[in-house]
């Protein structure tokens, strides 16, 4: 997938939680670790969302490409984010995810 088309689940992605409540913090958070795809707030929580897209939800399709070794890369970044920017607050980790023309997908609390 390139980059645009990642850009563009990102942005639909967001949008979609924004209609849900959440707020965007940021997007693109890059550091050592890797990104995270988008910041929100829900409430008083900070929420880290990865954004996944597959053409089809076929061996397991977005939801399975989050593995245990990018759940640990998404730990790491968003404690480091948590500590750069002095956040002391509930967090979770949810996932957008886009498979072929399904409709899109939030998984809240991915991360246990």
């Amino acid at each position: 997938m390139s980059r645009s088309t990642g850009s563009a689940f990102e942005q639909q992605a967001a949008r979609f939680l924004q209609q849900q409540g959440l707020k965007l913090v940021c997007s693109n958070w890059h550091c050592r670790f890797g990104e995270i795809d988008l910041i929100m707030r829900d409430g008083a929580s900070l929420v880290f969302v990865e954004v996944r897209a597959r053409r089809s939800a076929s061996f397991g399709g977005a939801a399975a490409s989050i593995g245990a070794a990018k759940r640990q890369k998404l730990t790491a970044a968003a404690n480091l984010y948590l500590s750069q920017q002095h956040i002391d607050a509930p967090c979770r980790f949810d996932a957008v995810l886009f498979n072929g023309d399904a409709p899109v997908e939030w998984l809240q609390n991915i991360i246990g």
